[in-house]
């Protein structure tokens, strides 16, 4: 095995960054060293044509081998993937392997289409004039591939006129507006009982309590003290003891929105008129797990009522809401430089320094990794499967968004995570780790700007 150290960016007490190609790097770790996986792989979708998205890692079964062999029997992995290509990775996860136990959705707002406008190329094709519709179109994002011409001519910040095609394929083009991204949830398989691993590996369960959905906190009903069912309600309820039951939150769901209002528009308005609710007959089988029979209601045989809460409302209640910080993106990178948002030879690009760029940009950021996923929504996924005082694992590190959330979990919920994080390309290491920094030390970072804004002043 090879030396562990040959690898390293940076190390301190609660996180380690490693340089290199996963498979490089994990070679170096011990066997049922990790307690889960969150990553966010490559799509293979060659987006705005970065090398790192069109190597087909994510696609191969011995990618994920060096993952199952690392994580602990039991253990979770949890890997975004694209909406086109990510049956593609849950293959090859499932080839490695692992158990498929879950896919996660999650919905958002944002996005835009790269759609290619048929109408119009076939008018630029024939030498047609296109119609001028004389609307304007202000803010428009410009092409981000060679096939995507969305517009005529667009640019970020400038307004421009949209053309209706002079031809039948007006209104025609290729792809769906992209709305959510899928989730894979796998889990390493064990032997003997789930409890029994539990014991000896500390992992294998799902964080429902810590994950439900914020609800209104009503009392829902009064356990008997000889209820054999009282655990199903509430995980802090024991047969035996006579305890009132809180509506602590909704039931965390495998459907997780960004709560924007796009989203909430999409779903229905719903109404609960409360009452006694029907439960599923319930026995213990194999590794521990609850099987589901014909249903019927265990309570209507005991004194004590289950009263589900009256509720309505839109659908959006239902499930947990990431919102996504536009701050969230740069903090921690007051010292880096701004950059424009670079795309590799794509249509429409102009060259500076040698590197391809948008041609009229005026979008400038720090943290210039392409796909960065908000930090409160890894926050959860990381609660949802990793215990606390575990080994958490990011083979695809990116900008270091889970290496943050790792951190901003142990200051707002002492979870005291250790985390691991890989990355091969170079210029992105110096953005995680002042990120992940940032996150541990987010007290002390905001008393010295406010300081420095005081000094300022003349404070």
């Amino acid at each position: 095995m090879e030396d562990k150290e040959k690898y390293l960016f940076y190390k301190e007490d609660s996180f380690e960054l490693h340089k290199g190609k996963m498979q490089d790097v994990l070679s170096t770790f011990e066997d049922n060293s990790i307690d889960s996986i969150v990553c966010d792989p490559p799509y293979e979708l060659n987006f705005m044509g970065k090398g790192w998205d069109n190597s087909g890692v994510a696609f191969q079964k011995e990618t994920w081998e060096h993952c199952f062999r690392v994580l602990k029997p039991g253990g979770y992995l949890l890997a975004f993937g694209g909406t086109r290509t990510y049956h593609r990775i849950c293959c090859a996860i499932e080839d490695a392997g692992f158990e498929i136990r879950d896919c996660i959705m999650y919905l958002y707002g944002s996005g835009f289409p790269k759609s290619f406008n048929i109408g119009l190329a076939i008018d630029k094709k024939n030498g047609n004039e296109s119609i001028d519709t004389g609307i304007q179109s202000p803010n428009s994002r410009p092409n981000s591939t060679k096939e995507n011409t969305l517009y005529e001519s667009g640019t970020v910040g400038k307004e421009f006129t949209i053309k209706k095609a002079n031809n039948q394929w007006d209104g025609w083009g290729t792809c769906l507006k992209p709305a959510y991204e899928p989730i894979i949830v796998a889990r390493k398989p064990f032997k003997n009982s789930l409890i029994d691993n539990i014991e000896i590996y500390g992992v294998g369960g799902i964080n429902i309590d810590e994950c439900r959905v914020e609800a209104s906190g009503e009392i829902i009903g009064r356990n008997n003290p000889n209820n054999p069912f009282s655990n199903i309600f509430h995980s802090n309820s024991t047969v035996g003891r006579d305890t009132t039951l809180i509506n602590n939150g909704r039931f965390p769901a495998n459907v997780i929105t960004d709560g924007s209002e796009e989203v909430a528009i999409g779903m229905p308005n719903t109404k609960s008129s409360g009452g006694r609710t029907t439960m599923p007959k319930i026995s213990e089988s194999g590794e521990g797990k609850l099987s589901f029979g014909q249903n019927y209601n265990p309570l209507s045989r005991i004194e004590s009522d289950y009263i589900a809460p009256k509720d309505e409302g839109n659908a959006i209640r239902y499930f947990y809401s990431a919102k996504a910080s536009k701050k969230d993106r740069d903090e921690g990178l007051e010292m880096f430089i701004e950059r424009g948002k670079y795309l590799e030879e794509s249509g429409g690009t102009r060259k500076e320094n040698g590197k391809s760029i948008m041609e009229g940009s005026n979008v400038k950021v720090k943290n210039f990794h392409p796909t960065v996923k908000p930090v409160e929504l890894m926050q959860y996924l990381v609660r949802l499967v990793s215990p606390k005082n575990s080994i958490v694992l990011d083979c695809f590190m990116g900008s270091g968004s889970t290496g943050k959330a790792c951190m901003f979990e142990n200051r707002e919920r002492d979870a005291n995570y250790y985390f691991i994080g890989i990355e091969m390309t170079e210029e992105y290491l110096p953005i995680c780790q002042a990120r992940i920094d940032y996150a541990k030390y987010k007290y002390e970072y905001e008393q010295k700007k406010e300081k420095e804004e005081r000094l300022k002043q003349g404070i």
